[in-house]
């Protein structure tokens, strides 16, 4: 019976070689072999869905053959059955030798090699193409999400037999993506390493922070939970501030771990009518890139940041309707200036606080002492879970609806207003912190102007991983509610997770905030 792949490539000139170099009687026994190998098994069909590329052959009408390197993402060359493999043509350089080559002769040998590992396959077969015009579906099955080369036509492979080649002469390689998960471990190390030598050499208090052109003096300091402190911020010249409206942001400088410089934004959470001072809370998190907690580190009373000038992206809306505010946690901060403007007003709302325990809920004190019945606290420790649907369900049918907090949050709120048949424009979210899901995993961004291919890790925002990489580009909020980080996307299909963007934008323009969303598939390609 013998081997399918012996029987092929094991010519009576490739065994008189074999016999000649003393190898014939390594080999015999795949002449006996019950085991035909011309039908893909577990292993085989494992190892071709991992690879990104793989070497073809395939011979001219003249007898020369020709050689040819394929790529794509990892899982492009598709197992369709046991017998069968397919895939995609991406437009490349338009010589078209293989697809000549098969119009004469349908013969083709296919190598993969996993340089990590030290392992490749051999495989040889028939093949035929299949244009896109004949078979849409075929085509539709062979694609990649998330890769946008245009396909040209599909590749379908027969498979008449297999080999495994000896490991012997393969130089490891690793990709990116390999290289950087086996230098994790090293790199938190030294980040680790790091953190204690800077906590080892007594720094200088700070006298100045920052390049924007707002110049506020640290006037005040006060603690409101163990982890959340308030920063009263005055005109460093004396003058009065620019006036604000509910829901303004600064852009703030802070020192990061490393010793470098970044801007965070923090919601203005003082009394909008106020002039002569803002006023923000930070909450200190450990895990964080180290902003929150280089501000409870060094902002001390007399320190000059030099801030953006105030911007909103989260402002009321005029109207004389009453209001339902919903806070998470630490989005108190612009849902409190929100009830102070409502009141001043003389408008009539509901604040709605969602926290852990009373005595880690940020100005608790002063809502309850200022707005009284209008306030409602739903403790977690107390057994309070806000019941968001019912807090929807009851709302005034002209109402309009303010949530600030964590995204599971926002995310349950829009859920809400979606079933209660509430119209979406009544709607107005901004949440903190980045938006990480739990099934995100590191990417390959590549920036076509600047010229640079960078890895984003899975906890890594796109526009964290573009600046550590030295391009310059632009930012506000970093949250995703303003656009400013808004950029074409080239290639790659974008995983939007912003709430600056219309619809219009993200599909005709093919834009993504890169602050907040990532790509749906391995890689993207960005005009940056």
């Amino acid at each position: 019976m013998g081997r399918a792949y012996s029987d092929i490539t094991f010519t009576l000139a490739v065994r008189a070689m074999q016999t000649a170099m003393g190898s014939r009687e390594m080999y015999a026994g795949f002449d006996q072999a019950t085991d035909r190998q011309d039908r893909l098994r577990g292993r085989e069909i494992a190892f071709i869905e991992q690879a990104d590329h793989f070497f073809q052959a395939t011979v001219s009408e003249t007898g020369w053959p020709y050689v040819q390197h394929r790529g794509g993402p990892a899982g492009f060359l598709k197992v369709l059955d046991n017998k069968t493999l397919g895939f995609a043509d991406f437009s490349g350089n338009v010589q078209y030798i293989s697809v000549g080559n098969l119009k004469k002769d349908d013969r083709i040998s296919l190598i993969l090699v996993d340089y990590a590992e030290q392992v490749r396959l051999k495989l040889i077969g028939r093949a035929r193409t299949v244009e896109v015009r004949d078979d849409p579906a075929l085509i539709e099955r062979l694609r990649s999400p998330g890769y946008n080369a245009r396909i040209e036509r599909a590749f379908i492979i027969d498979i008449e037999g297999y080999d495994w080649n000896c490991p012997q002469h393969i130089t490891p390689r690793f990709t990116q993506a390999e290289i950087a998960q086996m230098t994790a471990p090293l790199q938190a190390q030294i980040r680790r390493l790091k953190e204690q030598a800077a906590l080892a050499v007594p720094r200088a208090p700070l006298a100045e922070l920052g390049a924007g052109p707002l110049a506020l003096v640290v006037s005040g300091v006060r603690q409101l939970t163990p982890d959340v402190r308030a920063y009263e911020l005055r005109a460093a010249d004396g003058r009065p501030l620019p006036p604000v409206t509910a829901g303004a942001h600064l852009e703030v400088p802070v020192l990061l771990r490393d010793g470098g410089t970044a801007v965070r934004n923090y919601s203005i959470a003082s009394d909008p009518r106020r002039t002569d001072s803002y006023e923000i809370a930070v909450l200190r998190e450990e895990d964080s890139a180290g902003g929150s907690a280089g501000v409870h580190e060094h902002f001390r009373l007399g320190l000059i940041l030099h801030c953006s000038l105030p911007r909103n992206h989260f402002a009321l809306q005029p109207g004389s309707g009453p209001v339902l505010l919903i806070a998470g946690g630490i989005g108190i901060t612009p849902i409190k200036a929100m009830a102070h403007e409502l009141a001043s007003q003389g408008r009539a709302f509901e604040l709605h606080y969602a926290v852990g325990s009373r005595a880690r809920a940020p100005f608790l004190g002063e809502l309850a002492a200022q707005f009284g019945k209008q306030l409602f606290v739903h403790a977690a420790d107390e057994g309070g879970r806000v019941v968001l649907d019912a807090l929807v369900r009851k709302a005034p049918l002209d109402a309009t609806l303010y949530v600030c907090g964590p995204m599971r949050m926002i995310d349950a709120v829009r859920d809400s207003v979606r079933l209660a048949g509430m119209g979406a424009a009544r709607l107005h979210v901004e949440r903190f912190g980045v938006v990480h899901g739990e099934g995100d995993r590191s990417i390959e961004v590549r920036l076509v102007r600047s010229g640079k291919a960078i890895q984003v890790a899975s906890d890594q925002s796109i526009l964290d991983a573009v600046e550590a990489a030295g391009v310059d580009a632009p930012s506000s909020c970093r949250t995703g509610d303003c656009g400013t980080c808004a950029v074409r996307v080239l290639e790659g299909v974008p995983q939007h997770r912003d709430t600056a963007l219309s619809s219009w934008e993200k599909d005709e323009e093919r834009k993504m905030c890169i602050c907040v969303s990532r790509a749906a598939g391995d890689n993207l390609t960005l005009d940056l």
